[in-house]
């Protein structure tokens, strides 16, 4: 009998030579590449007609190709193309400038270039689409393109309000189409581990955990270049404004650095948290809804004013998060455009802690003191760390298998529900409290609150 633990049946030494072999076991399978289908979600058998075949090449369409992300993505792919089987066949995005440079990096022709991304929609040799415009039009495009029958790879957030994200999951859900979000963290293998070890109870009741994203600059975060191309001859401004409420004559300033303006950009909490809320809640092994969100930003330092000229942002310089989950885990995360350092990322439980490389690529395992005899330490080194041709690659395999991707609906829902709470905590100066099974924000005395959307507040 364990005198540690008089349940046991297991002595003290046979008890760690067994979680010693089983830990080395887990370690030898982790190396060599873990992650795959996760255990929740998008997981159901696909219909034939959403099954493309094996050897069969997968048609890509890229909307936005701007010198950014967009442009990364449709530059990958081509580049890819003979190995992942697929092809770049058409291209839209709303500045003439980009949609030269799409043609001519992925060899296309005139025909297969559009200002328009629904004449894209309608070509029949077009299997999927990946999404990376601006986030106001995350949500309309994913939708239009999942009714017209291709799967989609949306860069994060999502959405841009949680209205939106919630109709993008119901479509997502009616057209069983494959959906990734682009956060692709969730690719590296080291979050996936994490999320097996809780599964298995490695570190016993999930407490808490913590991320940071944090960077800094003379002059401040996303004060990109701005083109000298940049006219209103040559980009289809009323088209880029979508359906933000708050419109303004075209100004470059807008189109090239719209993440510092709210009704384009949830700031920090649109860009650079999902790339840490994602993997953080795949790694709880469960991820569930909030049942509660608050958020604090400041603007303190004014770091945009630090160049002449420039013209000051609408979102906070720093952000904090806070949410708390109906098993009682809770998750913080922090942001910065005006200092970089970041602590780290740990996953805490009651027996154990889970130290994550912050590519993913590492994990340590350490078990709290009073629990030392019955939890062997344990680091995993060289796994897969995260790689924007790796998450790629899975949204393609998804869609040749039906399965789930590493960012599907089911963690994607859960994961934007998080950053519009808290972007109508930090904006409303409010907790909020949300029902996953009626989709209703409430305060902390019980009222109801309406999800924040385009003309709810004055710069939507």
């Amino acid at each position: 009998m364990n005198q540690d633990n008089p349940t046991s049946p297991i002595s003290p030494g046979t008890r760690r030579e067994f979680i010693k072999k089983s830990s080395t076991l887990a370690a030898a399978v982790a190396v060599g590449n873990i992650f795959k289908t996760p255990v929740y979600g998008q997981n159901q058998a696909p219909s034939a007609g959403n099954v493309i075949g094996a050897n069969d090449r997968i048609g890509i369409g890229c909307i936005g190709v701007g010198f950014g992300i967009g442009k990364d993505h449709l530059q990958g792919i081509h580049m890819n193309s003979a190995a992942n089987n697929v092809q770049v066949r058409a291209a839209s995005d709303l500045f003439n400038k980009r949609r030269d440079w799409a043609k001519d990096k992925a060899e296309l022709k005139n025909s297969d270039i559009y200002l328009e991304y629904e004449k894209l929609l309608e070509r029949k040799d077009i299997d999927a689409v990946v999404v990376a415009t601006h986030d106001p039009m995350h949500a309309p495009i994913t939708i239009a393109a999942l009714e017209a029958g291709k799967h989609v790879y949306c860069e994060k957030p999502m959405s841009r309000y949680l209205g939106e994200a919630y109709k993008v999951y119901d479509t997502v859900k009616r057209t069983g189409k494959i959906f990734q979000v682009g956060s692709q963290g969730t690719s590296a293998d080291g979050w996936h581990k994490c999320g097996q070890m809780v599964r298995e109870g490695k570190i016993g009741q999930l407490v808490w955990a913590q991320g940071f994203y944090c960077r800094n600059s003379i002059g401040g975060e996303w004060n990109y270049p701005i083109e000298d191309e940049s006219k209103p001859e040559n980009i289809d401004w009323n088209r880029w404004l979508g359906p933000v409420n708050k419109k303004v004559p075209f100004t470059p300033e807008h189109f090239h650095r719209w993440r510092k303006y709210f009704p384009y950009c949830a700031g920090l909490l649109g860009d650079l948290v999902p790339h840490r809320l994602h993997p953080l809640m795949l790694a709880s092994g469960n991820p569930e809804f909030p049942v509660r969100v608050t958020s604090i930003g400041t603007k303190n330092v004014h770091a945009d004013l630090q160049v002449k000229g420039q013209t000051e942002r609408d979102v906070m310089e720093h952000i904090q998060l806070l949410a708390e989950f109906p098993s009682g885990y809770m998750i913080t995360i922090t942001c910065s455009s005006v200092n970089a350092k970041s602590p780290g990322f740990t996953v805490y439980g009651h027996k154990a802690t889970l130290n994550i490389g912050s590519s993913g690529e590492r994990v340590e395992l350490v078990p709290e003191k009073e629990w030392s005899e019955d939890i062997d330490p344990l680091t995993l080194t060289g796994l897969q760390p995260e790689d924007i041709r790796v998450h790629e690659k899975n949204w393609f395999e998804c869609i040749r298998t039906g399965k789930a991707p590493n960012a599907n609906i089911d963690l994607a829902i859960r994961v934007q529900t998080v950053i519009s709470l808290a972007e109508m905590s930090q904006r409303l100066n409010m907790t909020c409290l949300f029902d996953e099974k009626s989709r209703k924000i409430t305060n902390g005395e019980g009222k109801e609150i309406q999800a924040i959307t385009y003309g709810t507040l004055p710069l939507s």
